[in-house]
């Protein structure tokens, strides 16, 4: 047998296993990472290529900081990682994962607790004040929409914005977020609708400290 003939099989071989692997639902996936020798972490790498892009964003709106973001999604999946043998199932991956990132962006905002923004402080309508210049039309006549949505979730208080992203961004049904803050189901749904009423009425203030029309 020719050397690069060797050489190949393995290769084609890897990539089989790869092939296998991502055609896998999730909780064959979890299977799999389970029952994998110490090391294997090939399984595993499918789950966090299948899940990073949207864990990334959320950690942006969940966490105390938006520049903290990349660091709390390799926090979050080095917790499911090592959280995969207490995984029972009763939950999707996917919703069970989604707890995992909510539950640390949290404990990762109470260890910070960064200072909340106000609309109605006297020191924040100076700083927009200072935002109305011609650099902050250009930015919204960009349709840099994607940075006044972070700048709005940012301000506000994490009671609200974190069930709103969960249902609006997310895609969670009411039960599931009520599930995931361990609150009522009621109470999920007034935080939800009370998020939705504070974002509006932020963006449009902030719209129109930049001099836009609403």
């Amino acid at each position: 047998m020719r050397r690069d003939q060797r050489v190949s099989q393995p290769r084609s071989a890897a990539a089989e296993l790869r092939r296998r692997l991502e055609a896998m639902s999730d909780e064959e996936l979890v299977r799999e990472v389970g029952a994998a020798p110490p090391g294997d972490l090939r399984a595993f790498e499918v789950l966090v290529k299948r899940y990073e892009s949207a864990v990334r964003t959320n950690c942006s709106y969940l966490g105390p900081d938006p520049g903290m973001a990349d660091d709390l999604a390799q926090e979050v999946f080095l917790r499911a990682y090592f959280g995969i043998p207490r995984f029972e199932g009763r939950a999707s991956f996917r919703t069970w994962l989604w707890r995992v990132k909510a539950n640390h962006c949290l404990n990762a905002g109470r260890r910070r607790r960064p200072r909340i923004a106000d609309l109605d402080d006297p020191a924040v309508q100076s700083e927009a004040a200072l935002t109305t210049g011609p650099e902050a039309h250009e930015r919204v006549e960009r349709g840099d929409t994607r940075a006044l949505i972070d700048e709005v979730l940012a301000a506000m208080n994490e009671t609200l914005r974190v069930p709103l992203v969960l249902r609006e961004v997310d895609g969670f049904s009411y039960e599931e977020i009520a599930e995931q803050l361990g609150i009522g189901l009621s109470a999920a749904k007034m935080r939800v609708k009370r998020g939705r009423e504070e974002f509006r009425t932020r963006y449009e203030a902030r719209l129109q400290a930049l001099g836009e029309d609403v």
